[in-house]
């Protein structure tokens, strides 16, 4: 294999590739990015097994061929050098040998067929998507997702493609987001697919606003592609909680209130929270929200007050300041409206002037506070 291509879009390729690349793995070879040739372009690939990406870019080509490479040390030498072309060939003992106006650099390649195959998708269903509604739903709802690889389906976001509406949802066990698109409809296409949050963090990046872009729902796997760049994950194969059931329906006590303030509010009083449970108190009484927090092992404390539209029984009620503040931060609209029953049960959280045609209710779970 011999190509020739210039510096800034090998970098752009590679450093795109690194999102996907394992940091570690007992595979050495999920280290490797495959380069091969393809008309006149190179491809590049890279895998964790899990997501497979591939981009392609122009080049010239003088022959063909296919190398797996250390990713990391690729990328690392483009980068220091100069904006320019650079020649990359594959010698006969494997050896990737770098080509420039100022120098020449080796590094031993690796077995192109012991480099993952893409996988291979069956049932292959087209969903057409706006991507500004793609984007932000994974915005929404990906904060939201549990980090425990012992929960596999809460790894990952629920898509529901309904009759008329779209429903996506996260959940870590301690809060949940649901977000609803009413009156919407995706090729008339019905289903429930749980996606990874890697794979929407890295779709993420490449939706561009006003395009529609096609994903390709199969019985294991699906794959989008936009542009130079095309996106393989595994779906997750698992049972999503049954999130309905967890919505309260009989919450009697409510309050409106500016949500910045709110958010400001709580991150100031958070400073000095308990490091270990980032407790804080909510206390509504009449026209006042009460935000508190009291850490006995620093001795510190805090506590503001804002004003609020209250309506209910005097509550107190504690929370997570982390949590809490994801929720607040990822809602929309000037107004915040919160709906409760109780110290021990969930909350609501959703913005108060939402358009009619879409909701976003966030559900958080209280915490017990300390006498």
């Amino acid at each position: 294999m011999k190509f020739t291509s210039d510096r800034s879009s090998l970098l752009s390729a590679l450093q795109q590739l690194g999102r996907v690349t394992p940091t570690r793995s007992t595979l050495p070879i999920l280290s490797s990015v495959l380069v091969s040739t393809e008309e006149e372009k190179i491809l590049l690939r890279a895998t964790d097994l899990e997501i497979s990406q591939s981009i392609s870019i122009p080049a010239k080509i003088a022959a063909e061929g296919s190398v797996a490479v250390s990713h990391r040390t690729l990328q690392e030498i483009i980068a220091e050098m100069p904006e320019g072309e650079l020649q990359i060939e594959v010698l006969d003992d494997r050896r990737v040998q770098l080509t420039t106006s100022f120098g020449n650099y080796s590094i031993m390649g690796k077995p192109t067929e012991e480099f993952p195959a893409l996988p291979e998708i069956s049932n292959i269903q087209s969903v057409e998507f706006e991507s500004d509604l793609l984007k932000k739903v994974i915005e929404k709802t990906a904060f939201a997702v549990s980090r425990d690889d012992l929960k596999p389906s809460l790894v990952g976001v629920l898509f529901r493609f309904e009759t008329d509406n779209l429903k996506v949802v996260a959940t870590d066990g301690h809060r949940l987001v649901r977000y609803t698109k009413s009156n919407y409809s995706v090729d008339s296409y019905q289903g429930d697919h749980i996606l990874p949050v890697k794979f929407l963090s890295i779709l993420s990046g490449y939706l561009e606003e006003g395009e529609k872009v096609s994903l390709k729902i199969g019985a294991n796997h699906i794959m989008i592609q936009n542009g130079n760049t095309t996106l393989y994950s595994r779906l997750i194969e698992e049972r999503f909680p049954d999130y309905e059931s967890v919505f309260p329906s009989d919450n009697d006590k409510w309050f409106k209130t500016n949500r910045n303030e709110l958010l400001s509010t709580v991150k100031r009083v958070s400073i000095f929270s308990n490091k270990t449970t980032h407790q804080i108190a909510f206390r509504l009484d009449a026209d006042e929200l009460e935000v508190s927090t009291e850490d006995v092992e620093t001795v510190s404390s805090a506590r503001e007050g804002l004003p609020c539209e209250y309506q209910g029984d005097p509550l107190v009620i504690g929370y997570n300041s982390y949590y809490l503040f994801d929720i607040l931060s990822h809602l929309d609209g000037e107004i915040v409206k919160g709906e409760f029953k109780s110290p021990v049960s969930a909350a609501i959280f959703y913005d108060d002037e939402a358009a009619d045609d879409e909701e976003l209710m966030m559900l958080l779970m209280p915490i017990r506070l300390n006498d």
